[in-house]
């Protein structure tokens, strides 16, 4: 346990949790039911997007990361595929979310069934009135999370994370998010910032709380900043599989070079049904586990 750790968003991943995109579409009649309601941008076609997610897994089993599946479960639905958000990892064991998005309140406990099998503890549960979402969290360091305030993780939400996380020594940072497009979008902490090395992280300014940006700065960090235009292409959304080595959705050339810039090596995947329909890049696409120090 000392060489590994769950608490960071850019160490060598080790171990990555995945949702095959047949495990949480299951068929085009189910898409057909669920994508507007769940605000996608438009009907993802089943056949691409096992196309694109075959490839995008790929890249994962290339860099030698284990990977774990959660499997089909009769309480989720499309949006499970965006693994990430049902859970929090921490060096200490799993915490089940309480999804701010109504239509995705069964993926904690489904998440719950498989890590248990897995022998995976739970080391807390978020309880009603409390909502909090794995997008609306990142690690700055090891004992420091930030935690948004959204429309996704209220003040309850992060109140009980708060509760979980400091007897084990980690110090929980408030965010407050704008309103933006209103409480229907899929907007969360990780959609302004993606950090991608101990003192690199890639950040969407407008959007981004001045006290926090300014914090990130007086941690050391250096920013990539993300332009409009790439914005909604997800651009910001960068997932680290090791130290400025990345994984992005294809379309986001400006993003790419100033990662490149500052010595990142970049990968690209197709993400037109998979991420962009849905609003999820590749940190909505994982739940990473271990990562090696």
């Amino acid at each position: 346990m000392k060489n590994k750790t769950t608490h960071s968003e850019y160490a060598k991943l080790q171990d990555v949790f995945l949702k095959e995109v047949s495990a949480a579409f299951v068929d085009q009649a189910a898409i057909q039911k669920q994508w507007k309601v769940l605000n996608y941008l438009g009907e993802p076609d089943l056949q691409k997007a096992v196309a694109e997610y075959e490839n995008f897994a790929a890249i994962f089993k290339q860099a030698g990361i284990n990977i774990h599946h959660f499997p089909s479960h009769a309480h989720t639905g499309m949006d499970s595929m965006y693994c990430r958000d049902a859970t929090i990892a921490t060096d200490a064991g799993m915490i089940l979310c309480d999804m701010g998005k109504a239509e995705r309140r069964g993926e904690p406990l489904a998440a719950k069934e498989t890590y248990e099998k897995l022998g995976i503890p739970i080391l807390g549960v978020i309880e009603a009135p409390g909502t909090l979402e794995g997008g609306d969290v990142a690690w700055l360091d090891p004992k420091t999370l930030a935690v948004a305030h959204g429309y996704r993780t209220n003040q309850s939400g992060f109140e009980q994370l708060k509760a979980l996380l400091n007897p084990i020594g980690v110090e929980v940072m408030q965010v407050d998010l704008p309103h933006y497009r209103g409480p229907s979008d899929v907007f969360h902490l990780m959609s302004i910032l993606s950090p991608v090395d101990k003192d690199l992280a890639v950040v969407y300014s407008p959007l981004m709380p001045v006290r926090f940006r300014q914090e990130l700065l007086a941690r050391g960090y250096d920013l990539v900043e993300v332009p409009e235009s790439e914005f909604d292409s997800m651009g910001c959304n960068v997932l680290a599989i090791a130290p400025r080595t990345c994984l992005m959705v294809k379309g986001n050339p400006q993003t790419k070079a100033g990662l490149e810039k500052a010595g990142c090596t970049v990968y690209e995947y197709e993400g037109a049904e998979i991420s962009v329909k849905g609003g999820g890049g590749p940190t909505c696409l994982t739940r990473p586990l271990w990562r090696t120090l």
